[in-house]
């Protein structure tokens, strides 16, 4: 499957393709280079099925990529009491889908313009644009992940509204082109990940609500 943001960069790509290849017979070279442009982006906007893990409490990683940070944090923007933290750098080579961590309700959800910083630096997660989504489980537990845009990545897209119900493993949006995703969890919460682990979205459990 094809992300549905992936298709005009696919589409258009591929049109590129045919023009040069069709229109323009002594293009040749760069009918090549469009026609790998047009398999990257099929291939940039993958977006497979993902299972979740049916154990109770699990929360999810949110993105795929690599942990760059996994700890406790202050009381801060999205988290008003001490918690814990993990955050997944996403490269240009990860799925870029976005997947709910937890299911439950949509308490907030807060978009923060800023930098375009190198998304696997500390800083980025305060001072980089970025969207939050805080969720609210049938427990009465807050869980938060962070969308926040990357050096390259200049899009995030968000698909919650407060107040929408979601289930754990559901598509919630996508960052175009390299970008982090930070989860926020209660202090009581026991982390299962460690930086330099590799996580996949909607499948990775990276910490459990008691």
């Amino acid at each position: 499957m094809i992300a549905p943001e992936g298709i005009p960069f696919v589409l258009g790509a591929a049109a590129a393709t045919a023009a040069l290849w069709f229109l323009w017979p002594k293009s040749v070279p760069l009918a090549a280079v469009a026609l790998l442009l047009t398999v990257f982006m099929a291939w940039f906007f993958r977006d497979p099925e993902r299972i979740p893990p049916a154990e109770p409490g699990a929360v999810i990683s949110p993105a795929d990529g690599k942990i760059v940070f996994c700890g406790d944090c202050p009381p801060g923007r999205y988290s008003p009491e001490p918690g814990k933290m993990v955050s997944v750098f996403m490269s240009v080579f990860d799925v870029h889908v976005n997947r709910a961590p937890v299911s439950g309700k949509v308490a907030s959800v807060r978009y923060n313009p800023g930098k375009f910083l190198a998304a696997n630096v500390e800083k980025a997660s305060l001072e980089n644009e970025q969207n939050g989504v805080a969720l609210e489980t049938a427990g009465g537990r807050k869980v938060s992940y962070v969308q926040i845009a990357g050096l390259i990545a200049r899009r995030i897209v968000c698909y919650l509204s407060e107040g929408d119900i979601v289930k754990q493993g559901q598509r919630v949006g996508m960052i175009r082109f390299g970008s982090r995703v930070d989860v926020f969890l209660p202090a009581s919460a026991v982390l299962r990940v460690k930086k330099g682990d590799r996580v996949r979205a909607g499948e990775s459990i990276v910490g459990v609500l008691p």
